[in-house]
């Protein structure tokens, strides 16, 4: 966004700053100032001359002698090569010792321009120079009535002998250029800017009166207007001008501009390019004569559909995009370019003039794949204020009859079903001040509000906000605006304040948090791979052709086939990271990751997947399953998981060893998996070492942790251990076992230690024999051998029912 300050002086009355003092004062108020140009740059002693005599150089063909009313007593001798030049001219001239922009070649302009002193040309003396529009710094683009190749000459009438030429052609002011975020669409155009201007250096906001005063008849005998689509055009507006007359803008039109980086072209163009740029309210003019039926209709367009903008290019429409048609055919892409078929030329009599709001996004997405982009576009996909429609079209109709460019029929065409209203936010002064550390009454907070149209009800408490500023949704947003014009640099230091002063870890965070620190304390290293995964992978892990793992979330722009689905298993990031360090010849890996893992409720895809982290750990080379295997109860243990942990060896995982792996089962639910990698996974991975994994589900675990510890004391009688070996058959595990130990031994029993396994010559084949040691306790007395025998019979019994002997 760009305004020359000469513009926001026209609303800002009294504005008196330089534009380094604007470019501070508006950045620090929150319009950020990305830079600024000063058109004046480099142009001094620079004065309106009449050419009042001229004469042949003596020694030269191509150059003449002109004698110069500069507004003084005696004229200046200029001696010059311009072929455009002729008695009775008023031309810009450079004095002596003054200095302009650049060269006439219109290349770039030097960094401190060229200074201009008395010389001589063949013999004769020059006291100055005329200068062309390039000269100053500018262009022909910007000066359509500078010639191609001479000096600018001035219109009759318009400038005397003496005057300040820059002045005369708008040059002494100051371009500055703004970044505006996509919330504040209000900035868009010049009066959004001038309302902050006013606002900041306290000074009146008086926009322009708009009066338009009509030619008679009824709008409604010229045009018919349907809008099919209102939630792509919530508004549209349109006003019919007839007896159109072609012309050029005023210099002041032309100026503006100009300034602003548009090159001017003819009254109702320059209208409509001023009013977009004034409001920030895109316009579009359309000859009335070409729509067909004198009939506006807004749709989608058809599928398929062919359609020629105005700059001659061909595009394929489909229904996403929204059309603007007469009663036959499109005349124009809503919001983004008119069509060929209905465009302004020097034969127009009778103009439709349209000023409408569209969905922003609609228009972002259309012109994205139409690859086009439009200075109409670019604010349209802001999402613009329906409510400003009407009042920039009333705008370019005044502007219309004020440059004689035609008359304007009575009455406009307005499609609006749902009306914008303004809203109110409960405002409070106290905790305004709260909240920014200030001490600011509720009358100096008003002052702010003034000239951004914000009004104070003071019996509701409420502040009613206008319907252009819709960043404003709440008080906070409120006590930013207090903020910025009060100026962020004096706001006063201030210790925050709370029933809290220090945060913590959400409860989810903690437990992660001990995974860390647990895997790290056991020698683990911390790893991080990407969600974006190759289908491939269920291939390498060995998974069924059904496995559910293979229902994936597909990306829509992949960058390739080994990122286009989303993960559904953490395994293939954590056995592709120890491959690595396995190829790089490190003897052992120990890694860890909390893994993010993207389940799809229902494909095709509905709704957000079910993301879960899983916390991973991955190991080759020291250690085996039951290293793994403590890893896991010593984090489970930390986490406050106090009930009995139990693994089931059928857990049927394709990827793992048939004969070591096992689910991880706590309070009958299964929480993870542990084991070791399958020998064809690991030759698809190429490890060649034993390669151990684990992983454990974290919204499991966070919902059965518990940080909470209860302080028990030293006991303070004697316990009392007994030792049993026992033989079994080897399909029996040692859970089993336990889980019989800890049923029967009941509140006596304190605890208990697998100490020894053992297979060969002395058992037979088929069987195993198992020590433990149990240690009985009573926090009451001291326990009888009645006591713990009796327990202990309750043990054994159990134990040979399912098939166990004692060792003997």
């Amino acid at each position: 966004m760009n305004t020359p300050l000469s513009w926001i002086k026209a609303y800002v009355p009294g504005l008196d700053v330089t534009a380094q003092e604007y470019t501070d004062a508006m950045t620090l108020s929150g319009t950020k100032v990305e830079g600024f140009v000063e058109m004046d740059k480099n142009l001094d002693k620079i004065v309106v001359g009449q050419i009042e005599k001229i004469e042949k150089h003596p020694d030269a063909d191509k150059l003449i002698i002109c004698q110069v009313n500069v507004g003084e007593e005696e004229n200046i001798q200029i001696v010059t090569g311009a072929p455009n030049v002729h008695e009775g001219d008023l031309v810009p001239v450079v004095r002596v010792g003054g200095r302009v922009a650049g060269g006439h070649d219109g290349g770039p302009l030097p960094e401190n321009g060229i200074a201009i002193k008395k010389g001589k040309l063949r013999g004769v003396e020059s006291f100055g120079m005329m200068c062309s529009i390039e000269e100053l710094g500018s262009s022909r683009e910007f000066y359509p009535e500078a010639p191609e190749a001479g000096i600018y000459i001035f219109k009759a009438g318009s400038v005397k002998p003496g005057d300040d030429a820059v002045e005369a052609l708008g040059l002494h002011d100051v371009v500055f250029e703004y970044e505006i975020t996509s919330n504040r669409v209000d900035c868009f155009g010049v009066l959004g800017i001038a309302r902050e201007a006013a606002a900041t250096f306290r000074k009146p906001f008086v926009p322009p009166v708009v009066e338009v005063k009509g030619c008679g008849g009824d709008v409604n005998d010229y045009i018919k207007v349907r809008v099919e689509d209102v939630d792509l055009c919530p508004r549209y507006t349109a006003r019919v001008v007839k007896n159109i007359k072609l012309a050029p803008s005023p210099e002041w039109m032309q100026r503006r501009l100009a300034a602003n980086g548009i090159r001017p072209i003819n009254n109702i163009v320059d209208i409509t390019n001023y009013v977009m740029e004034e409001y920030g309210q895109p316009m579009h003019a359309y000859d009335l004569d070409t729509i067909e039926d004198h009939q506006i209709i807004v749709r989608r367009f058809i599928d398929g559909e062919e359609f020629v903008t105005l700059d001659g290019q061909s595009h394929k429409m489909d229904n996403s995009m929204l059309a603007i048609c007469d009663g036959k055919k499109p005349v124009g892409i809503a919001g983004i370019m008119g069509g060929e078929n209905s465009m302004i030329t020097d034969s127009v009599q009778t103009m439709l003039f349209e000023a409408a709001c569209f969905d922003g996004t609609n228009i972002r997405l259309s012109g994205k794949k139409l690859g086009m982009r439009t200075d109409a576009q670019s604010k349209f996909e802001k999402g613009l204020d329906p409510n400003n429609a009407i009042d920039a079209m009333n705008r370019a109709c005044q502007l219309i009859e004020q440059l004689g460019a035609g008359e304007v029929v009575d009455g406009v065409v307005d499609i609006y079903p749902e009306k914008r209203e303004e809203h109110d936010i409960l405002f409070s002064p106290e905790k305004v001040n709260d909240l920014l550390g200030t001490d600011l009454t509720l009358d100096e907070m008003l002052t702010y509000f003034g000239p951004l149209e914000l009004k104070y009800n003071p019996e509701r408490k409420t502040v009613t906000v206008p319907t252009f500023r819709q960043d404003l949704e709440g008080q906070a947003d409120l006590a930013e605006e207090v903020a910025r014009f009060f100026g962020y640099d004096n706001i006063p230091v201030t210790l925050p304040s709370g029933e809290a002063t220090t945060g913590k870890l959400s409860y989810k965070l903690r437990v992660e948090a001990v995974a860390r620190e647990t895997a790290e304390f056991c020698g683990f290293s911390e790893s991080m791979t990407y969600s974006f995964e190759s289908p491939k992978v269920f291939d390498k892990l060995l998974l069924d052709e059904n496995d559910p793992l293979r229902q994936t979330v597909t990306i829509m722009n992949p960058l390739g086939e080994d990122f286009s689905i989303m993960r559904t298993t953490p395994l293939n990031g954590m056995l592709t990271s120890l491959a690595f360090n396995y190829s790089h010849r490190n003897k052992e890996a120990k890694l860890y990751e909390l893994a993010v893992i993207y389940l799809p409720k229902e494909l095709p895809l509905k709704d957000y997947p079910d993301e879960r982290v899983q916390f991973t750990l991955g190991m080759y080379g020291s250690g085996d399953f039951f290293t793994m295997k403590g890893v896991v109860e010593e984090y489970l243990e930390r986490i406050g998981m106090k009930k009995q942990v139990n693994y089931d060896p059928k857990a049927g995982k394709n990827y793992l060893h048939p004969g070591r792996q096992a689910n991880i089962i706590y309070d009958g639910r299964v929480i993870g998996y542990l084991g070791e990698i399958h020998p064809e996974v690991a030759d698809n991975y190429k490890l060649g070492a034993r390669t151990y994994i684990a992983v454990l589900d974290m919204p499991y675990l966070v919902e059965c942790a518990s940080f909470g510890r209860k302080f028990q004391g030293i006991a303070k009688y004697p316990a009392v251990t007994r030792d049993i070996s026992m033989v079994m058959s080897k399909d029996i595990m040692v859970g089993e076992v336990e889980e019989v130990i800890r049923k029967r031994g009941g509140k006596l029993l304190e605890s208990f230690e697998l100490f020894d396994i053992y297979e060969g010559a002395q058992i037979k084949e088929g069987f195993k024999s198992v020590a433990y040691s149990i240690v009985f306790r009573d926090k009451t007395r001291t326990l009888e051998d009645k006591d713990v025998n009796a327990v202990m019979d309750k043990i054994l019994a159990e134990l040979e029912k399912m098939g166990i002997e004692l060792r003997k």
